[in-house]
């Protein structure tokens, strides 16, 4: 195998690697319970559609239990979905979902693998699916990762047997994962891949199912099991002090933006796979059977193996130091079998083993956490042997060849530090994720370098390589540049070193609404990227609009100071909408894009470059009311999009909530999801009804229909479904068309209905009482209307609205016509009153 190739497969062989962690704390357990891994050659990919679709008891299992190399490939990253513990949507969300699933696969032992397949929300049939994806791509990409991780094993999640029942992109992923078991062991398929990886052909497929997938456990119970094999997942580790199912279940709570932390579950608990195709079990207690998993199963192994069980079965937990010798031997040995995938995977393993049985600490922090072209960074290197085996620091080589020798033999405990430069490459590419360099479509990412395909994360891109004699065997360990850091209140912390430009801008708003021809002062904040940042500042806008100054000097002294510079912007007179971009200058060099800092506790801090785009609309809206109380869900920018209207919005949280509050208010709108996500909310419930009775308007937005939080989420019965319309184009029909709320103050038409993004709505109720009159009828291909996307209800003297229309995805796309309608609801039984504004 060339070096490209082996470049690649040690590229994908690291996707488990956790940029800028806290050191791993690496006990004799965790070193025995590895040396049984690396004792074990056979490997399962686990396939579905979505983070969090995977099953992580299962992945577990495999890992931990089985000792399997295990993986999971998630076709799409979770655009599409919503974030309940913050407000980054679409391809920020899919950045943090892609961290959230990496937390997950450290906490299980897996590795985490990806396709080009962007998560461009639900999809109910899989035709829909491959009709916006781009099922070639896709397809190409499991075969990918296939014939590189080369499975022996592949687990579906889901049963490609049942189109139409799931999630399209669910049902899609096992369509696809069936036909690239047989395609990636076939020449004449996606022959270009053949360049960096071999054919390959799986053993077995399997699907993962459950109680679930037969509509009840009763029936379950009934089913023919002769084609399942089952295992007992709540087994109990001694080495890790937790069950199977705990550590699952700490996997699975990683998922925090999507509410999934959840109690751990105890005890014994069967999981079921059924066989699909490939070599029949003769044996159906073993996944692995007719498979040699022993060092065996590579020519020249058998060597490898006998040093290797003899370390397992004597380990001494006391100083793992003292198997040193023998890991090294069997290092030299392994570097002489050919079978390269064996040999890349098993070098990985074992290196990382030598190093925590030999104690080593390697570090290189950088002074700062970003750098930029051209600039020199001071680094701490800082190495530690905390063992009495023989080891010398031949010296370091940085990702830029730069080598320093050293020769130093490293005693026992004792800290070595070493001060050095590292230069910046004048044409490196500031770092961001990978998919995200150049704009996809709807349904796919656009990847220009084809090695990147598959990886979870950007690889980064300054390292240090530590080159070592061990028992006088050269060795060496490579290590991301990293800063570390202290906070008082925080202590020790780590980030990963990034590459960012000299310059970025942003402005703050992302959709801009003018309801009248007045001016609207604008603020771009330019970031320095280094000391003494020169140039100018401007804003690329329609021809239509005016924007003063024309630009503005940009003087900025020190690295990481943001200045805001001041624009005035012009709309038209007449209704138009457009794109406002900042621009600064430095040199002979534009910078339009906008650094934006991903920052969770859970995660580590994610830097992405995106276009700096802003939405800018000129639109003829009117409206009724001004006092607007927002009861905040799982997050989203409505109370934001409703200012720039010219409503007055204030936050009430539920415990605020009281009669003597909530008289000032013309409005309460609670945001998405409230109802499954505020425990309190439902003792507030009946002093909101009183609002609504008193003459006040409550407007309810979508929430799921399971894990609700009150009894009675309206004064009058209504029951919520999984009812919804995923075409954002579909047909809307007016059921009531002379009802207030489609007239007055704005005339709503099918104008309105345009432009809408992602689906029109979900979770709409499908059954109500005689109190609620419904204003709209839609419905996606080959299905009867919906006709519960907008529910209104006279109580007392005011009007209690629901809503599954998806607002919180079109207000910030700056839809117009989500306005005009929102408005009008917000305005519903003020038509006598004084407060119209233009």
């Amino acid at each position: 195998m060339n070096k490209t190739i082996l470049s690649f497969m040690i590229a994908v062989f690291s996707l488990s690697i956790f940029h800028a962690q806290t050191p791993a704390t690496n006990s004799s357990s965790k070193i025995y319970e590895s040396i049984q891994k690396l004792n074990f050659l056979g490997s399962v990919l686990y396939i579905a559609a979505h983070p969090d679709d995977e099953n992580t008891r299962l992945i577990a299992y495999m890992s931990n239990q089985i000792k399997a190399r295990t993986a999971y490939l998630s076709l799409t990253r979770g655009d599409g979905g919503q974030n309940l513990i913050g407000s980054d949507i679409r391809e920020l969300l899919g950045v943090l979902r892609t961290q959230e699933l990496l937390a997950a696969r450290r906490i299980d032992g897996g590795e985490q693998l990806f396709t080009r397949a962007n998560d461009f929300g639900y999809s109910k049939h899989p035709d829909e699916t491959f009709e916006i994806w781009d099922k070639d791509d896709v397809l190409s990409d499991v075969v990918l990762a296939i014939r590189t991780f080369q499975p022996d094993i592949i687990i579906n999640r889901f049963d490609h047997r049942s189109p139409g029942t799931t999630h399209g992109h669910h049902t899609g992923s096992a369509l696809l994962s069936v036909e690239a078991f047989e395609l990636a062991n076939d020449k004449t398929a996606f022959p270009k891949q053949l360049n960096k990886t071999t054919l390959w052909q799986p053993k077995r497929l399997f699907f993962n199912t459950s109680y679930w997938f037969y509509g009840s456990q009763e029936k379950f119970d009934a089913a023919d099991k002769s084609n399942m094999i089952s295992f007992d997942i709540g087994t109990y580790y001694p080495l890790k002090g937790l069950s199977n199912n705990e550590v699952a279940a700490l996997a699975r709570s990683q998922h925090l933006c999507q509410g999934f932390g959840n109690l751990t579950q105890r005890g014994t608990q069967q999981e079921y796979i059924e066989f699909l195709k490939g070599e029949p079990l003769k044996n159906n207690d073993d996944i692995f059977d007719g498979i040699d998993t022993t060092w065996n199963r590579v020519k020249g192994g058998k060597e490898i193996g006998d040093i290797l069980y003899e370390v397992e079965k004597n380990f001494n937990f006391t100083n793992p130091s003292k198997h040193i010798p023998q890991l090294v031997e069997a290092y030299k040995l392994l570097q002489n079998i050919e079978d390269e995938h064996w040999k890349v995977q098993k070098t990985k393993e074992l290196l990382n083993i030598i190093e925590m049985c030999a104690g080593l600490y390697l570090e290189a922090s950088a002074e700062t956490n970003y750098a930029t072209q051209n600039e020199a960074i001071k680094l701490n290197i800082e190495i530690l042997n905390r063992s009495e085996t023989p080891i010398t620091l031949v010296g370091f080589k940085t990702t830029n060849n730069v080598n320093v020798s050293k020769n130093i033999a490293l005693k026992n405990n004792i800290k070595y530090n070493f001060n050095e430069i590292l230069k910046i490459k004048a044409d490196q590419q500031p770092t961001t994720p990978y998919w995200l360099n150049t704009k996809g479509t709807l349904g796919m990412y656009k990847v220009d370098d084809e090695s990147l395909i598959g990886l979870p994360e950007t690889p980064r891109a300054y390292q240090i390589e530590f080159n070592l004699l061990i028992n006088n065997t050269p060795i060496t360990f490579t290590k991301d540049v990293i800063q570390r850091y202290s906070k008082p209140d925080k202590g020790e912390l780590f980030r990963p070193f990034e590459i960012i430009p000299e310059a970025s801008a942003s402005i703050t708003e992302k959709v801009i609404i003018f309801n009248s021809d007045e001016k609207h002062h604008i603020s771009v904040v330019v970031k320095a990227g280094h000391d003494n940042l020169t140039g100018k500042v401007e804003i690329q806008h329609p021809e239509n609009w005016m924007v003063s100054p024309k630009s503005q000097k940009v003087s900025i002294a020190y690295k990481g100071e943001e200045r805001s510079y001041n624009f005035t912007l012009t709309p038209p007179k007449n209704a138009s909408e457009g794109v406002i971009s900042p621009i600064v200058y430095v040199g002979d060099k534009a910078y339009s894009k906008e650094l934006i800092e991903i920052d969770y506790s859970h995660i580590p801090l994610q830097t992405v470059l995106l276009p700096s785009e802003t939405k800018v609309v000129r639109l003829d809206i009117q409206k009724k009311g001004t006092n607007i109380a927002y009861i905040q869900g799982a997050g989203d920018v409505v109370p934001e999009s409703l200012e720039q209207i010219g409503y007055h919005v204030e936050y009430l949280i539920t415990d605020e909530i009281s009669p003597e509050n909530l008289q000032k208010y013309d409005a309460v709108v609670v945001g998405i999801r409230a109802y499954n996500t505020l425990d309190d909310l439902q003792f507030k419930q009946q002093q909101l009804f009183d609002f609504v009775a008193q003459g006040g308007n409550m407007i309810v937005q979508y929430n799921t229909n399971r894990g609700l939080k009150v009894e009675n989420i309206a004064p009058y019965p209504l029951s919520l479904s999984r009812d919804r319309v995923t075409d954002e184009n579909a047909k809307v029909r007016f059921l009531n068309p002379e009802h207030p709320v489609l007239n007055y103050p704005n005339k709503i038409t099918q104008k309105d209905f345009e432009g809408w993004t992602q689906e029109r709505g979900l979770y709409f109720p499908n059954s109500w009482g005689k109190e609620f009159t419904p204003i709209l009828a839609m419905h996606d291909k080959n299905e009867s209307d919906k006709d519960g996307s907008l529910l209104i209800a006279k109580y007392g003297k005011g009007y209690y609205i629901y809503t599954g229309l998806s607002f919180f995805r079109e207000f910030p796309v700056g839809v117009s016509g989500a306005y005009r309608l929102f408005a009008n609801m917000l305005s519903l039984g003020k038509e006598n009153t004084n407060t119209q504004e233009n």
